[in-house]
């Protein structure tokens, strides 16, 4: 198994989140041709891999559970539990067209991203190597911050108004205002779909900030919204919580169909050093905290009991059960987005304990 390869250590104290790739349906088909004749040419897999190949993510809060797995080594000692030896390569990579291609040509064995992302990947994988989710890692809202004194609501948005959001059409802030048009009797659920532009989350803090680029929005997530709101005259005009109709999955895992079945006791061990790793997160705030500003260079724009807020506020959560998973991939089927329409929970995940319940 080769080896992830690392990023460079990014410089900016904020965590550089996903970046999208706008023809990320296109990257997902290649790799799945790829992976097609990977696996055609691939002799008998072995029982369980002595190595695992993990992405670490975007990072920020909705990435923690995989920072405390790596500082507490909670993957080896559920997998020495389990009868298994094995080692855990944490990669410093993000974005779900990297992380996509990564879990496609075998590079990772578990990935990580927002339920759009997975659920487009589960959609042009079901009849080739059946991409899953395996568990939920965070729910948490995201904010439609503004530094425009006409924009009120989405409504308000005009040809000269730019709002980034990591990936234009398939980003999560991209199907909550989808799904807030249609909701709200709209005939073109994409209709604000030119206001947006791809924009990483730090770069779009700065350039809301600096009123740069002609960016007069910003869909962020925690700590990027907390750190534009302290500023005067930036105010959020929607959060996706709200328009989803309660506490939705903002961070999720996925693996392989083969993976799980000829690595069933990696899997579960796996599972079960995420499931402590969230445990650890509620039981030790200031602990997890301390893990958070590390993985950010071990310095924040936000003070320790500004971060301890976000952890400690009701809407974030970390549980491996999925919430509103489903809405998202029934809403994307009703417009076009994916061919495919899931009957039920087990259709989109691998149905173990730490998925009961969800939906």
């Amino acid at each position: 198994m080769r080896r992830l390869r690392h990023r460079r250590p990014v410089p900016d104290a904020i965590p550089r989140e996903e970046r999208h790739i706008p023809t990320m349906r296109t990257s997902l088909l290649r790799s799945a041709i790829r992976a097609l004749a990977a696996l055609a040419l691939a002799g008998p897999a072995s029982a369980e891999v002595s190595q695992l190949n993990v992405p670490l993510g975007a990072g920020g809060f909705g990435f923690l559970p995989l920072h405390m797995m790596r500082k507490h080594g909670l993957v080896e000692k559920h997998t020495k539990a389990a009868g298994i030896e094995l080692t855990v390569n944490w990669a410093n990579i993000g974005g779900p067209a990297a992380m996509n291609d990564a879990l496609l040509s075998g590079q990772a064995h578990f990935v990580s991203a927002g339920p759009p992302a997975f659920i487009t990947l589960w959609d042009k994988t079901r009849l080739n190597i059946g991409v899953k989710g395996a568990a939920a890692i965070s729910s948490m809202p995201m904010f439609l911050n503004t530094n425009a004194d006409h924009i009120r609501k989405l409504e308000d948005f005009t040809a000269a108004d730019k709002m980034a959001v990591t990936s234009v059409k398939v980003s999560i802030p991209s199907i909550v205002m989808q799904m807030y048009a249609k909701a709200n009797g709209a005939q073109n659920v994409y209709q604000y779909d030119p206001f947006t532009v791809s924009m990483g989350h730090p770069d779009a803090v700065v350039a809301l900030l600096s009123k740069g680029a002609g960016i007069a929005a910003h869909y962020a997530s925690s700590p990027f919204h907390e750190i534009e709101v302290k500023k005067e005259g930036i105010r959020t005009i929607q959060n996706s919580d709200d328009v989803m109709g309660g506490s939705t999955t903002f961070t999720m895992v996925s693996t392989t169909a083969k993976f799980y079945e000829t690595n069933r006791k990696a899997y579960r061990a796996f599972l079960g050093a995420l499931k402590e790793a969230q445990q650890m997160i509620k039981d030790d705030p200031k602990g997890a905290i301390a893990v958070l500003v590390a993985s950010m260079g071990g310095k924040s724009p936000l003070s320790e009991e500004e971060l301890l807020a976000i952890l400690e506020r009701p809407n974030t959560k970390y549980t491996s059960v999925p919430e509103n998973v489903l809405k998202y991939a029934h809403f994307m089927h009703q417009v076009g987005s994916i061919s495919n329409d899931p009957a039920s929970l087990a259709d989109l995940f691998f149905e173990e304990e730490p998925v009961n319940g969800g939906n």
